[in-house]
């Protein structure tokens, strides 16, 4: 894969990085869409592509790019279609400060070393060519003022910025209200981008979690119990709120033990 071209989550992490501060919007989430970018890009490079709501593999063959690779044989090992939320959900931590190396590896970016409050020392970023975020933001911009489709590179990104919440960092305030509803629009624009994007924000909301406790049989939290048709056997008692304590089940016992007559003299 050639460096002409940034990768699609090279793009997403320059749009959140702050100039200003050498800091990245929406730190939390910026993992899962980089994740969910890693998708795209493979998708992009005919190395995967959807099957229902899951992944498939269809070319095994590196693309070249280090962290690309990486993320495709993870999922060649998986062995079958694996479901987008899972994935994204998965142990996919850290994939930021990867990225930020890599940025800083190629010459995109520089670190600069600092130190919060004078004793913890801190890292920061900079663009080392800010011509090139302009012209990443450019093509968010002209799309979204245009309002024509865009294409399938530009409607991926625009779907995981706002997935991952750079809406708000990117158009901020009132003033930038319209704009943050049409880049939410551009996701019905690529199939693959709007699939990954959504399980972006379902994994956001704990979807992924609820479906993989279900898998083990878990009641997810805050789920109705399910109902088993079984009555209760006969003496059992009904417990109502919490697990009881020690001492509740003390006195549940001393309850339940019959109360014999005393005896008379």
């Amino acid at each position: 894969m050639g460096r002409s071209r940034r990768t699609i989550p090279e793009e997403l992490l320059l749009l959140a990085l702050d100039p200003a501060t050498g800091t990245t919007a929406q730190p939390q989430s910026l993992d899962l869409g980089l994740a969910g970018a890693q998708l795209v890009e493979l998708a992009l490079a005919g190395r995967i592509a959807p099957d229902g709501d899951r992944i498939a593999v269809i070319l095994a063959r590196p693309t070249g790019d280090p962290t690309l690779d990486s993320a495709l044989e993870l999922l060649r090992r998986r062995g079958s279609p694996v479901r987008a939320v899972h994935w994204i959900g998965g142990p996919r931590l850290g994939l930021r400060q990867t990225y930020l190396t890599h940025l800083e590896r190629c010459g995109m970016v520089h670190a600069v070393e600092n130190q919060m409050c004078g004793v913890l020392p801190t890292t920061r970023y900079q663009a080392t060519d800010t011509a090139v975020s302009r012209q990443i933001r450019a093509r968010l911009d002209t799309a979204i003022r245009t309002g024509t489709p865009p294409d399938p590179r530009t409607a991926a990104l625009a779907a995981l910025a706002h997935a991952v919440g750079l809406g708000k960092h990117l158009y901020p305030g009132n003033e930038g209200r319209s704009s943050r509803s049409r880049l939410r629009d551009l996701i019905r624009h690529d199939p693959m981008g709007g699939l990954v994007a959504h399980a972006v924000m379902d994994v956001q909301n704990g979807v992924a979690g609820q479906a993989a406790a279900r898998q083990r049989g878990v009641q997810p939290a805050g789920a109705a119990p399910r109902k088993t048709g079984r009555k209760p056997a006969a003496g059992a008692m009904a417990v109502v709120g919490p697990s009881a304590g020690p001492d509740q089940a003390m006195r549940r016992a001393v309850a339940r033990v019959p109360v014999r007559p005393s005896l008379s003299h």
